[in-house]
């Protein structure tokens, strides 16, 4: 689904962002955030994120906590890009298992919501990085009014 498309007639923190309306969560902006696709009917979505230098380990590869706040931020714009005005779900919990390492790069984030319900919406996601997945892992929220 296009993004101008799903964007019509839309309210909320995630689309409030997404218009420029307010500014970009500080997090977002140092992950390198850019939304890719969203499709709010189906719980998808797909972001990219600029990993830098500046978050390798003395080895060169992307620190885990970085990789965990990429998934984060895939996991937690997924549930909130649908829901209503006046509502927001911080996260309770996230379960991050690391398959690779990630270089410094364009990675992109997938998430998809398959559960939902007011306390734990379940989100599980991905990480790749060049094609590869290097992280997958799930999340649950609170959904708050």
């Amino acid at each position: 689904m296009a993004l101008m498309d799903v964007d019509a007639g839309r309210r909320g923190v995630f689309w409030e962002v997404r218009a420029g309306r307010v500014p970009p969560p500080p997090a977002a902006v140092l992950l390198g955030w850019e939304l890719v696709e969203v499709d709010p009917e189906l719980g998808t979505i797909e972001v990219a994120f600029k990993a830098s230098e500046q978050f390798t380990n003395p080895v060169g590869v992307i620190q885990g906590g970085f990789l965990a706040a990429m998934l984060d931020d895939t996991l937690g714009p997924a549930l909130v890009a649908t829901l209503p005005e006046n509502q927001f779900a911080p996260t309770l919990d996230l379960h991050v298992q690391f398959l690779r390492p990630a270089r410094p790069g364009r990675l992109l984030g997938r998430g998809r919501i398959v559960q939902r319900q007011f306390l734990r919406p379940a989100r599980p996601g991905r990480l790749l990085g060049r094609g590869r997945i290097v992280q997958r892992g799930k999340e649950g929220v609170l959904s708050r009014r």
